[in-house]
């Protein structure tokens, strides 16, 4: 199994997207890449910590690979946007991939470059070595799943779409 660790935006359909794709094992709503330890919900939503909302993303990668699983990324996020995602604004919403396998860092790159080709705009998002992870409450865990009406950034087509995407 791998992982890799994706923010991009609000982490409840971040979530909710990731686990539709066939080979994705388990994800996990969290805080990445931030200045404390342990840190809550309401510490992230000042923005002073540091942290983005993130989502650990679990992977058969005999079943699905890294190149696909970083083009849907690209499918549900603006990598043009600073700090930001619909109407999501804070830094705790930057958009990221956060890596825990050096390896991984030329395909990521690679991914990037292919993607920047699509954009007049530089793309802004993320690549950093995962430095720590700290998940989120149980309220935050499945969030799209326990309160189907509840607040989400992306379209709801966007779900259908990567249950119906090809790992090819």
């Amino acid at each position: 199994m791998k992982e890799i660790y994706l923010a991009g935006g609000c982490f409840w359909g971040t979530e909710h997207y990731f686990k539709q794709i066939d080979g994705v094992l388990e994800t996990e709503t969290g805080f990445a890449n931030g200045n404390t330890e342990n840190p809550t919900y309401e510490e992230v939503y000042t923005d002073t910590t540091g942290y983005a909302e993130t989502v650990k993303v679990v992977y058969d990668e005999s079943r699905v690979g890294l190149p696909f699983l970083l083009d849907m990324f690209f499918h549900a996020i603006d990598p043009t946007l600073l700090n930001r995602q619909g109407h999501d604004v804070g830094t705790r919403y930057r958009t990221g991939v956060y890596y825990t396998d050096e390896v991984e860092l030329p395909v990521i790159k690679r991914i990037f470059d292919e993607k920047q080709k699509l954009y007049n705009q530089p793309i802004v998002t993320e690549i950093a070595p995962l430095r720590n992870f700290f998940p989120a409450d149980e309220y935050h865990q499945d969030y799209l799943d326990k309160h189907p009406d509840g607040y989400c950034h992306l379209p709801v087509e966007l779900f259908e779409f990567a249950r119906k995407s090809s790992r090819h």
